[in-house]
């Protein structure tokens, strides 16, 4: 009997595959309409997404295959939903990003801001996490905390060690950073396949206190867990920084073309970022209290012989930013592009004042023709053109009496390697999901259905919405969430005449709030690799993080969201039947 559970357990996969879609040919069948088609089509993906009994990428293809099949939308239209303005923005972000990775622009920033802010206890959970955050706004969560968990586990060794014990000398090298240096593999290995062998990080420990130790083993566990959380709300700031945000964006672009670019990079920021620094706050005074108690004068490092241990770790951050040498063409180069992006992608079409997209590129009513994917792109192509090195007369090593000129900033080998190109697939499947709901029927029927909520109160609809996501966003990827959720919010929206981005918001802003489970997100899986940690010690660090998530985001979408989009009515741009030149706004419940 084992062994027949153990075979169901090792094909489980392909049974999923074969038996779901079976098991839910009685919707098509009894109710045939296309509405029921396009819910089959949704409800078949949604459970192949939530079980992965398929890749999420390759689940993300069903629409081209089922939509024409089912007579919801002819394959041409189908197909153009995977290529849209938000996927060019996703692959032009990344590539500044990669080149950002590629020339170690990244790290000298993270030991930059270390040595600037401090190790002392408290000071050092924040700056790990404040670095941690900014990066996360710009180059991949995954990348991010794959950085900088060895650094943190380096500096924790030396905070770590008695004073009379082998301190690192000034200009010597580290090789904790190189043994602890994560690998490719390690970065995309699954949760399933972790070894938690329960490694601590601490080699001079057996010589100390019990009691000695498992302080100093709490504090590597909040460091630890510190890094993945804040990369996952560092994340949220930028329309870029993880993608939930640009689904959100493509699909208020798919289901509502009139909307004037209300939601771009600027208008974002100016809503996410506060609420990211809010988030980023109360984190850090929850992981303080939480693994280093309320001793300020001990967390802060006020005491002899803590001073000296934060004068040892001091020293190992000093040494690996001398080691990284003085700033080389190719990363000078990396950042004036990178500050470049960031400033064009600010002031394209800001909303308080004209852009240079309106008055250098604008269409027949003024709004810029350029979007954020155009500067993205523009920056990316001049990576490919830029030099590494200061050009000149340089000979050729292995070609005696030939010049050789330096490679460019990028080349594509690289990006082949680095980009993740199932998201850019994983993307074009949610915004055919929205196209397919809207052209079927389907969204409006289930407008019809939320039409009681009409008299719920909006803070409530908005603190439910945030609750389910949350928890939802635990099990399941946050692309597909979101994908799965936010045609149905703004369907809802219209019926009970809200405006769509008043219930979208939090629900893309929830599903960053994956802090429980080690399988929930990447960061999460890279940090549990890593020993020290059990699933128990991150579920219960996480559980209050994620309430305390909520009610930012709730906060957030309840004041400051309310005059950057206009939230206090409901939109012409919303409204299904806006064929009558864009009829007035009216005032949303």
């Amino acid at each position: 009997m084992a062994t027949c559970w153990q075979g169901l357990w090792a094909y489980r996969s392909y049974l999923l595959v074969f038996f779901l879609p079976i098991f839910l040919l009685p919707l098509p069948i009894l109710l045939p309409r296309r509405e029921a088609y396009c819910a089959y089509s949704i409800i078949l993906m949604a459970l192949f997404w939530c079980t992965e009994a398929l890749p999420l990428a390759v689940t993300a293809l069903f629409p081209i295959v089922l939509y024409p099949m089912m007579g919801i939308m002819d394959a041409s239209e189908v197909c153009i939903e995977y290529l849209k303005d938000s996927n060019i923005l996703f692959v032009g972000g990344l590539l500044v990003a990669i080149a950002v990775e590629h020339w170690n622009l990244h790290k000298r920033i993270a030991l930059r801001v270390l040595l600037i802010i401090g190790v002392r206890p408290a000071l050092l959970l924040l700056g790990f996490m404040l670095v941690t955050a900014f990066l996360s706004m710009w180059i991949s969560n995954t990348a991010t905390t794959a950085m900088m968990v060895p650094i943190a586990h380096a500096v924790l060794d030396q905070l770590h060690r008695t004073p009379m014990g082998k301190d690192v000398e000034e200009g010597s090298e580290n090789p904790t950073f190189e043994l602890q240096e994560p690998s490719p593999q390690k970065e995309v290995t699954k949760f399933g396949e972790k070894d938690n062998g329960q490694v601590h990080p601490v080699p001079a420990a057996s010589l100390e206190p019990t009691a000695q130790r498992q302080e100093q083993f709490r504090f590597s566990q909040g460091m630890s867990l510190c890094v993945c959380y804040s990369a996952s709300i560092g994340g949220i700031a930028t329309l870029t920084g993880t993608t939930p945000n640009l689904v959100l964006q493509g699909q208020v672009n798919s289901l509502f073309p009139q909307n004037g670019n209300v939601v771009n990079f600027a208008s974002w920021f100016g809503f996410a970022f506060p609420t990211m620094a809010i988030l980023l706050l109360f984190s850090w005074l929850w992981l303080q209290s939480l693994f280093l108690g309320f001793n300020f004068r001990k967390n802060f490092g006020i005491g002899g012989q803590a001073q000296e241990r934060a004068r040892a770790a001091f020293r190992v951050i000093q040494t690996e930013h001398k080691l990284l040498g003085p700033m080389t063409f190719a990363e000078k180069a990396v950042s004036v592009l990178f500050v470049t992006l960031v400033v064009l992608w600010f002031t394209r079409e800001p909303g308080f004042f004209v852009g240079w997209g309106n008055l250098a590129f604008p269409n027949k009513d003024g709004n810029s023709m350029a979007s954020d994917g155009t500067v993205a792109i523009f920056i990316g192509i001049i990576l490919f053109l830029v030099p590494s090195k200061i050009p000149g007369l340089t000979p050729d090593p292995e070609n005696p009496g030939r010049l050789k000129a330096p490679p460019a900033l990028l080349n594509w080998k690289t990006v082949n390697e680095k980009m993740p190109w199932n998201i850019v697939l994983l993307l074009g499947g949610g915004f055919a999901l929205a196209k397919g709901s809207e052209k079927s029927g389907l969204s409006e029927w289930l407008g019809d259905k939320l039409t009681p909520l009409e008299n719920v109160p909006p803070p409530a609809i908005a603190f439910i919405i945030c609750l389910l996501i949350a928890t939802f966003t635990e099990c399941t990827s946050n692309v597909a969430t979101t994908t799965l959720f936010l045609p149905i919010l703004a369907s809802m929206a219209q019926a009970i005449r809200l405006h769509p981005l008043y219930v979208m918001l939090p629900c893309t802003l929830a599903s960053s709030l994956a802090f429980m489970l080690p399988v929930a997100t990447p960061p999460n899986a890279i940090v549990f690799s890593f020993g020290g940690l059990k699933v128990s010690d991150m579920a219960r660090t996480g559980f209050l993080l994620n309430i305390i998530g909520v009610l930012v985001i709730t906060l957030a979408i309840n004041s400051w969201g309310y005059p950057i989009f206009n939230l206090h009515t409901f939109p012409s741009w919303a409204n299904t039947n806006n064929t009558a030149n864009n009829l007035a706004t009216t005032p949303s419940p």
